[in-house]
């Protein structure tokens, strides 16, 4: 049985509708008029323990909802969800003990308290016995990396920092599913790939379930085998990466830099992506036209000083299933 079973999921906001003008705003203060927003529109999906899923959609389409719904923040206005047999937000106490959850853009710890403290804090919030406690919290500054900042206030810390931190806080109580809502939003590179490294340790080698929402594409081809795709509240697409460019399409990308003199490259069987100084990159069709082929007209035809051949990133992938479904 999944661990995490999703059917017919729905949830509608209630947004008010403001009016133009001063008489517009007068009028607002005694009666206002109210627009729905299908937050989830009927939003499917199952996830087996120790999956590790990318939820991924364009802004308002709903991702954040579903993890607040899922954490049993918001009681939804129908559909069904049992995680592990529990319904979220009627056995929320309960459910909480048994979940972590990072928001990106909002941190569990002590603004004013050192990160250790805070540590201190959520294990007695989440009742966890000293032994087990110390054994974890060990664990994780080791993992993580942030012994040296125990003793920093929150509020001093730099953003990676703190996002290394919030994910030891959320994973104290050693629960068995973990949810992560744009963790690695605003990070630099050097902590981009710290967070990546930890969440793969964690998935692989204590097989936590983990179901991570983020913008960066970066993240989900580093980390997700399984990709979920929403827009509207609706459900896109459901499986692997591979899968998901063969939905879209079978597009293959060809990289050629050029040698100087040459101003551009054109093909029947080939299209010109973007162009960047002495650098084209063509599109074309493998049913069409093989690699081998197009690379030997191009090298026959211009002066090339190196090339290569990929998929197209998964940005391009996604951005086009949303036209597609807009």
């Amino acid at each position: 049985m999944p661990q995490i079973i999703v059917e017919d999921l729905r949830k509608t906001f209630h947004v008010a509708v403001r009016r133009s003008g001063m008489w517009g705003a007068v009028t607002g203060l005694f009666s206002r008029e109210y627009r729905p927003v299908h937050a989830l529109a009927g939003v499917n999906f199952a996830i087996e323990a120790g999956e590790l899923v990318g939820y991924i959609g364009p802004n308002g389409a709903g991702k954040s909802t579903t993890v607040k719904t899922l954490s049993g923040i918001l009681v939804p206005d129908g559909g069904r969800v049992e995680i592990d047999g529990r319904v979220p937000w009627k056995q929320r106490v309960e459910h909480v003990a048994r979940i972590g959850v990072v928001f990106g853009q909002r941190t569990q710890l002590w603004y004013d308290l050192p990160v250790i403290e805070s540590f201190e804090l959520l294990r007695d919030i989440y009742r966890v016995p000293q032994k087990a406690y110390e054994a974890a919290r060990d664990e994780l500054i080791a993992m993580l990396q942030i012994e040296p900042i125990l003793d920093t206030p929150v509020r001093q810390l730099s953003l990676g920092q703190r996002m290394r931190c919030d994910l030891a806080a959320a994973l104290l109580h050693a629960p068995r599913i973990l949810f992560l809502d744009e963790p690695t939003i605003g990070l630099d590179a050097i902590s981009k790939l710290a967070v990546r490294e930890f969440v793969l340790k964690l998935n692989r080698q204590r097989g936590t379930t983990v179901i991570l929402t983020t913008h960066d594409m970066d993240d989900i081809e580093a980390l997700c085998r399984r990709v979920i795709v929403i827009s509207d509240g609706k459900v896109l697409s459901d499986g692997t990466l591979e899968s998901l460019r063969r939905s879209v399409s079978a597009e293959r990308w060809l990289t050629v830099d050029l040698a100087d003199g040459v101003e551009e490259v054109r093909d029947a069987d080939a299209r010109v992506v973007r162009k960047e100084g002495k650098r084209v990159v063509l599109a074309f069709d493998p049913s069409r036209v093989s690699p081998a082929a197009l690379i030997s007209r191009v090298c026959s035809s211009h002066p090339v000083h190196d090339l290569f051949v990929e998929n197209p990133p998964i940005e391009s992938i996604i951005a086009r299933l949303y036209r597609t479904n807009s």
